[in-house]
């Protein structure tokens, strides 16, 4: 029997298996940033507020002056940002900020109601800046779905990247946001991997919660090991012009379903080939889902629309619905209590 269960053409969104609500991939070559970190040259003809149709390169989604996307809410869910390019920044209802990028990972857990705008900062005036980025949903289970509202930082120089080699040196680069890579029984790396928040599904270990990218150098082949029996898992080909998997050939995106409990081999065409992963033991609850809130009953979306009126869960201190910070900021992090974080020196 095949490793591989079904396959299905990328659009937008990606298609995701439980417990993984949303994966949405973003990549845009915008140009030379203005003095108010938006795109220097004309947005005539653009759907400004709406505008996900790629023109000139790029999209501007709700922005009107920055592209990304001005304050808006959650509920019942966590959101895993992992900007590979560029820079996103984040401001939200109950005072937290920050800038991250270049390989870091914001994970954010709504729980019970947040408010946040994620705008991307073209910081660069005398070049472009491209930003390429994932954002995924990941459900929170029934008993965590209204906990405490916060986001833990992950930042590049923290996350386990794995280097391979096959038999004719072509080499695998494997960078692991959740998910240990064990070999032997034994974790591959010596670097600690940061820790999911605490009410996450991919906090405990038996969830076999899993968010990895693969960059496979041409020619190279890989042998991607067996997950935990019942997990579902999911192979995103987003980049590069074809690679084999478990000896079928693919060239073009798509998404490719695999039985988690075995080990699949990929072989790299002429060129480079970038995929994602993600994997998990299924949540099995009910999902009931408008916009931006997720609950298990129709009964609490209502009612997570009613508190968002009434409160706007939290106050919203910025100064406008899209705030970005300084040009010259780095990467930072300002949290919920006030706690101020910063990168870690190179390893």
């Amino acid at each position: 029997m095949s490793v591989i269960i079904r396959t299905q053409k990328l659009g937008f969104p990606w298609p995701t298996p439980d417990p993984f609500l949303f994966c949405a991939y973003h990549k845009d070559a915008y140009p030379k940033g203005n003095e108010s970190l938006g795109p220097q040259t004309s947005l005539a003809g653009r759907n400004l507020g709406m505008d996900f149709e790629l023109k000139d390169g790029f999209r501007m989604y709700h922005g009107t002056d920055v592209p990304g996307f001005p304050s808006h809410p959650h509920r019942g869910f966590e959101t895993i940002t992992l900007v590979r390019e560029g820079f996103v920044d984040h401001s939200d209802s109950l005072g937290a900020t920050a800038r991250f990028g270049g390989g870091d990972v914001q994970w954010m857990t709504a729980g019970s109601g947040i408010v946040h705008a994620e705008m991307f900062p073209l910081v660069n005036d005398q070049a472009e800046n491209p930003v390429e980025m994932f954002q995924l949903w990941l459900n929170l289970p029934r008993k965590n779905k209204l906990t405490e509202p916060g986001f833990t930082m992950f930042w590049d120089e923290d996350i386990p990247k794995h280097c391979f080699s096959d038999s004719n040196g072509c080499s695998t680069t494997v960078t692991t946001i959740v998910g240990a890579y064990l070999k032997n029984g034994q974790s591959h790396s010596e670097q600690e991997m940061p820790a999911p928040p605490a009410k996450s599904w991919a906090q405990d270990p038996e969830n076999d919660v899993a968010v990895w990218t693969l960059v496979l150098e041409a020619g190279a082949e890989y042998l991607l090991p067996a997950a935990k029996t019942g997990s579902q898992r999911v192979l995103y080909f987003f980049e590069g012009p074809e690679v084999m998997v478990a000896g079928k050939a693919f060239d073009e995106p798509v998404s490719i379903q695999l039985t988690a409990d075995r080990s699949v081999t990929l072989k790299a065409g002429g060129s480079q080939v970038q995929l994602l992963l993600l994997q998990g033991q299924p949540i099995s609850e009910p999902v009931a889902q408008h916009g931006p809130f997720v609950m298990n009953e129709r009964e609490e979306l209502v009612e997570a629309f009613r508190e968002y009126q009434l409160t706007q869960f939290g106050d919203w201190p910025w100064v406008n619905d899209a705030p970005v910070h300084a040009k010259e900021r780095g990467r930072f992090a300002i949290h919920i209590d006030g706690t101020s974080e910063l990168p870690p020196p190179a390893r």
